[in-house]
């Protein structure tokens, strides 16, 4: 388990996370999204020791991260521009990463180059984008870290590449107990493949939540009313959070069951009424319209 309590990271006094407490379970997949500058970055690198934060502390497996070699030996990074040293070959890095995590396994090692396609004797610098990312997922799957933090890492890989990590991603978890931690843009990427999914917005936490129960628990409505006390009663009775209106057609995106929003609708006079289920992208922009990152507001700026 992975525990951040109450940790902030200020650049130049600017703050990157502020006050951010988060769980992440063992054997799930977490996926972290958040709007531009959320802090997701920066939380990954706390996470893997890479920077110390400025106040709280995370903790491993009940060990503090910081300047731990024990703790940080269970914890691979797989940056969104991974560093590789200059003219390195797949080759160069074994022999490095090998050093660093005393459970590399150099035999599968060889077989995911090969499986890949990616040969072990050419420079890293002179692999695309996504062969990069491809090595960097290869590295951090034999490293035998128990945690592996993936910035982007879908970012740069065809379809059948990103199928093929998710696959191994899979039978790691199921092999070894291997829990991946996932940022990405691409929320139907994290829809697919996450267990539970942490929303950041200017440096802190909006929401973290179990990925079904938060699509089960907000839902969009769209109704059209007989009478405008039919909505005021029906608007009173529901946790609404946002409210769109076109023409006589109201949408709703609103907290609760489907079947609690349904017993709502069951006891109003309506002309029209549907009740949808909202993607993983939906419930982003819904959250953070609530908190006041609406694209409305930047479009009309």
């Amino acid at each position: 388990m992975i525990e951040i309590s109450n940790v902030s990271k200020y650049y130049d006094r600017y703050p990157a996370v502020t006050d951010l407490s988060l769980t992440m379970n063992e054997n799930e997949v977490f996926g972290m999204v958040g709007t531009n500058g959320a802090g997701k970055t920066t939380l990954l690198r706390m996470m893997a020791g890479v920077l110390k934060p400025d106040e709280g502390q995370i903790i491993v497996d009940d060990e503090n991260i910081w300047d731990n070699p024990s703790a940080k030996s269970k914890v691979f990074f797989i940056s969104d521009d991974s560093y590789f040293f200059a003219n390195a070959t797949p080759e160069d890095m074994l022999a490095y990463y090998s050093k660093i995590y005393r459970s590399f396994d150099t035999e599968r090692f060889h077989k995911l180059l090969s499986s890949f396609s990616l040969d072990p004797k050419r420079r890293i610098q002179g692999f695309s984008k996504g062969m990069r990312k491809q090595f960097s997922v290869i590295t951090g799957l034999c490293s035998g870290c128990k945690y592996l933090l993936c910035d982007e890492t879908f970012d740069g890989l065809d379809p059948v590449m990103r199928q093929a990590t998710k696959s191994l991603f899979a039978k790691d978890m199921e092999d070894r107990g291997l829990t991946p931690i996932l940022t990405s843009h691409n929320l139907r990427e994290l829809e697919d493949i996450c267990d539970h999914v942490g929303l950041l917005h200017e440096g802190g936490i909006l929401l973290s939540r179990d990925i079904n129960d938060m699509k089960l628990n907000i839902n969009k409505l769209q109704i059209v009313f007989k009478s405008d006390e039919d909505r005021t009663d029906l608007e009173s009775s529901m946790d609404i959070v946002i409210h769109k209106e076109q023409g006589r057609l109201h949408t709703y995106t609103v907290r609760g069951t489907a079947d609690e929003i349904t017993s709502y609708i069951d006891r109003t006079d309506t002309v029209f009424a549907e009740l949808l289920p909202l993607t993983l992208e939906e419930i982003f922009i819904s959250e953070t319209e609530v908190v006041g990152y609406d694209i409305s507001k930047i479009i009309l700026a």
